[in-house]
């Protein structure tokens, strides 16, 4: 298998917790957890490499990661320092080549096909990136180079951290490359599809270039069949795409203590729904479908949506539909999660025309009203200017 595309998969090490410990040199070494404090709930969102090495994480329940490494040092997330350090290694990434796609705050996949006459050949420009990001920041990279997204991206996870890995372009030498990873590495494949390849002695992405497309289908379905197996031999015709549109919006709230009052759960959802109206008018975007988000007790979760009449951006519709969504729903019981989100973007409202009294009008004024108050509170803060309903009411401890 021969390609033309010269592809990077570049991903930070431990970004959020890298960056903690280059900040503060009293924590290298030391196993770090980014996160929820283990007394509350909520997740890891990363961890140090030597809080790893006791089995540490990302996604997994703080309270668990303390159990696993009480020794470790839980720092809450610094987000607009993550953001800032991002901009420094995207920076670096837009020298070497103007095809960059972000997959995150720390992770990007560039084409430097055309980038070889000017900075040498992709093992080379690898290695310059990576020069660079541990100059220019102090941290370290892990870059795969391949002929496509999927290869590359599996490089680039095969030698952390700080490694350099480069896939070999020929069709044996992909299959040999491929063959010993589990087949959980291959992207689409979930828990529930990876227990169904394994109950059927597919553990290997080995195992699957020895199947075929009528042997897998019965099991996964005809859609998944084909898929794994062409990626099981290498083969990923994706592009690398450099303009990205926010298909959603949301916020999610997580009760320390599950919520049985529903009082208390609407006025979550009401700072929610405005929150993502807030962030809606900040994109100057108008959403199509509102989604409600719950999640119970014991971890099940639901979630409802409906569309509106007409694309929306102010607070007042989106308080309304959120609330309508939430009463529809018995609250069987007590509340864990609550979430409110959007999604059916348009960059101008089309609607139809009304024989009645039409609506159009109170929503531009809602919406006017809405966009004032977003620059007053960007100017005297967002704290100055709050809903009557929440004046007073104390803040979950």
């Amino acid at each position: 298998m021969t390609t033309t595309r010269d592809i990077l998969h570049a991903d930070m090490d431990a970004f959020f917790a890298a960056v903690e410990q280059r900040d503060r040199p009293e924590l290298r070494g030391k196993p770090v957890v980014v996160g929820a404090p283990p007394e509350q709930r909520g997740v890891v969102s990363t961890c140090s490499y030597e809080a790893r090495a006791f089995g540490v994480h990302s996604a997994m329940p703080s309270r668990e990661a303390f159990q696993r490494c009480p020794q470790a040092v839980f720092l809450p997330p610094d987000m607009p320092r993550y953001a800032a350090v991002s901009r420094q290694v995207f920076a670096i990434f837009e020298r070497f080549s103007p095809l960059v796609e972000p997959v995150s705050i720390d992770e990007a996949f560039l084409d430097v096909t055309g980038s070889k006459r000017l900075f040498g050949e992709p093992e080379a420009i690898a290695a310059s990136i990576r020069a660079a990001i541990r100059s220019e920041t102090g941290l370290t990279a892990s870059v795969g180079v391949a002929g496509n997204k999927f290869l590359a991206k599996l490089a680039s996870e095969s030698h952390k951290p700080d490694g350099l890995t480069v896939v070999p372009r020929s069709r044996p030498d992909v299959l040999v490359f491929l063959a010993p990873l589990p087949v959980g590495r291959l992207w689409g494949v979930g828990k529930m599809m990876h227990d169904l390849l394994e109950q059927h002695g597919y553990r290997t992405i080995g195992d699957l270039q020895r199947a075929s497309e009528a042997s897998l289908a019965p099991i996964i379905g005809p859609h998944a069949a084909g898929h794994l197996l062409r990626l099981a031999f290498g083969e990923d015709e994706r592009e690398i795409e450099t303009d990205f549109e926010e298909k959603s919006i949301s916020r999610e709230h997580t009760f320390l203590v599950d919520c049985r009052n529903p009082e208390a759960l609407r006025a979550v959802l009401r700072d929610l729904a405005d929150d993502v109206g807030r962030r809606l008018r900040e994109a100057g975007k108008f959403a199509g479908v509102g989604r409600l988000k719950l999640r119970w007790a014991d971890f099940q979760t639901l979630t409802r949506q409906r569309t509106f009449p007409a694309p929306v951006c102010d607070d007042f519709t989106l308080r309304r539909l959120a609330l309508e969504l939430f009463e529809a729903e018995p609250l069987v019981q007590p509340v864990r999660l609550i979430g409110f989100g959007v999604s059916g973007f348009a960059v101008e409202r089309h609607e139809q025309l009304s024989l009645f009294a039409d609506p159009a009008d109170r929503r531009d004024r809602d919406e006017q009203l809405c966009h004032t108050v977003d620059r007053l509170r960007e100017k005297l803060g967002r704290d100055q200017i709050v809903r009557a309903d929440r004046v007073g009411r104390k803040k979950e401890a």
